[in-house]
């Protein structure tokens, strides 16, 4: 699981997860597309919005739209006049990144999810952050259960149709064993 879905609920009711293909994980291998996909989540945005918005060069940036455009992941709105009559195209997150399933990262691979987190969190600062822990000693069955359920509380909610007027919130949450 990766991202809601945008503006409206775009998943609808056969939203069905499946497996990401390649080009899919590597476009969601990113913490900077992860982000993108966060600031267009409720809003259409150009290139030059979301690189001020990261604080990255307009140039980088499209490279990352530009990809997510390719693999599904954001979706190009009709083109508007920007306030010096330039042409701009806006951009807004498809929900579908909520849709694939990444599967077991490999050898020494990042988590681009708990990248782009933390970037998040650095921007807005910690004491924004409202966070807790929880230790477990649970039979196999049981972990299984948890994350059945945690799935489903995030899947209930990414159905919703986004508040326009709602305050923007994100949730990250990392699940390990612990070692011996």
């Amino acid at each position: 699981m990766v991202e809601r879905g945008s503006g409206q609920d775009r998943l609808g009711p056969a939203g069905q997860r499946r497996p990401a293909t390649d080009a899919q994980a590597r476009a969601l291998a990113s913490g900077t597309r992860l982000r993108i996909l966060r600031l267009c989540l409720s809003e259409a945005l150009t290139n030059k919005e979301i690189a001020t918005r990261l604080g990255k060069h307009p140039a980088s940036v499209l490279h990352h739209v530009r990809t997510l455009v390719d693999t599904g992941f954001l979706a190009a709105e009709p083109v508007r006049r920007g306030s010096r009559g330039a042409r701009e195209v806006p951009y807004r997150a498809t929900g579908l990144s909520w849709l694939v399933e990444l599967g077991d990262r490999s050898q020494g691979q990042t988590d681009a999810l708990l990248e782009a987190f933390l970037e998040e969190v650095a921007s807005v600062g910690q004491k924004q952050l409202q966070s807790t822990r929880l230790g477990l000693r649970l039979p196999t069955d049981e972990i299984e259960e948890l994350r059945q359920r945690l799935q489903e509380l995030f899947d209930e909610f990414a159905h919703r149709p986004i508040d326009p007027e709602g305050q923007r919130w994100s949730i990250y949450l990392g699940m390990h064993p612990e070692s011996s």
